[in-house]
C-alpha cells in the first residue's frame, strides 16, 4: 500500500502512472463560461491553486510533465515544473473542446441558443458537435495520442504529469479506460486544480495496454466542479 501526498491509500502493480491535473481557475470559470479553446489565462485564485497543487503532486515524483498549450494549463503546468525541475512539454492536442459557437457563452445562454444539442451534450452524447465543432470522441482520440506521445519519456514503473482541461480530461480517461459509450457520462468532471490517476495494469494476453483508475477529482481544496469544459 503507498500513501499519496493528500493522504488518500492505493495500491498498484509495478508500471506507469498518469496524474491528469485540471488547470486552475480562471474568470470565465467562475463567470460559467464555456471556455473551449480560448486562451483565457488563469486568476489570482487559480495561481494560487497551482502553486499548491504542485507541492503535494511533487511528492509523487513524476517523471515528466506535458500540458495543453493554453495558457490557463501552461501556467498551471509552469507552477509544478518549477518545483520538480522538470520541463513541461506542450501538446496541443492536450486541448479542451474545440466548441464553436458555444465558447465564451454562459451554459443559460447556449441553451436558449441550442437547446437540443446541449441537452444531448450534458447527457454524455460523444458524437454531438460541441458548437458544431468537436464530438468527445473527436477530443478523446487526440488526447489518447498525445498521452501516448508524451508516455515515450516515461520509464517503465515512472509517472507522467498530464496538464489539461475538465472536458478533455473527462473523455481522455473515459477512452483510455476503454468504457463503454454509453457509460462516459458515468465519470464526473474534475475540480479546478484537482487530479485523477491511472495505473497501468499488466498486459492482457492480447498485449495491449491496459488501465486502471486509482483515485479521481482527488486535490488540496474544497472546491466544487462548477464548470467541466475549460
Amino acid at each position: 500500500m503507498t500513501t499519496d501526498s493528500a493522504g488518500a491509500g492505493y495500491s498498484r502493480v509495478t508500471g506507469r502512472r498518469i496524474v491528469f491535473w485540471r488547470h486552475g481557475r480562471t474568470d470565465w470559470n467562475a463567470a460559467g463560461r464555456f471556455q473551449g479553446q480560448i486562451d483565457v489565462p488563469l486568476n489570482e485564485e487559480g495561481r494560487q491553486q497551482a502553486a499548491e497543487a504542485a507541492l503535494r503532486l511533487a511528492s509523487l515524483s513524476p517523471d515528466a510533465i506535458v500540458c495543453s498549450d493554453l495558457a490557463r494549463a501552461r501556467t498551471t503546468a509552469d507552477a509544478l515544473a518549477s518545483v520538480t525541475g522538470l520541463p513541461a512539454k506542450v501538446d496541443a492536442g492536450l486541448r479542451e473542446t474545440n466548441a464553436g459557437n458555444w465558447q465564451g457563452h454562459t451554459f443559460d445562454a447556449i441553451r436558449t441558443m441550442d437547446p437540443d444539442a446541449l441537452h444531448l451534450w450534458e447527457d454524455g452524447d460523444v458524437h454531438t458537435a460541441a458548437g458544431g465543432a468537436e464530438t468527445r470522441l473527436d477530443v478523446a482520440s487526440r488526447v489518447h495520442q498525445a498521452v501516448d506521445r508524451a508516455l515515450g519519456d516515461v520509464p517503465a514503473d515512472g509517472t507522467l504529469v498530464v496538464v489539461s482541461h475538465g472536458g478533455a480530461i473527462r473523455v481522455g480517461l473515459a477512452h483510455l479506460l476503454g468504457l463503454p459509450h454509453d457509460l462516459w457520462g458515468a465519470l464526473s468532471g474534475l475540480s479546478n486544480c484537482s487530479w485523477s490517476i491511472l495505473e497501468e495494469r499488466r498486459p492482457h494476453n492480447d498485449g495491449s495496454l491496459r488501465w486502471r483508475l486509482g483515485e479521481h477529482n482527488a486535490g488540496t481544496l474544497p472546491v466544487p466542479v462548477t464548470l467541466e469544459e475549460g
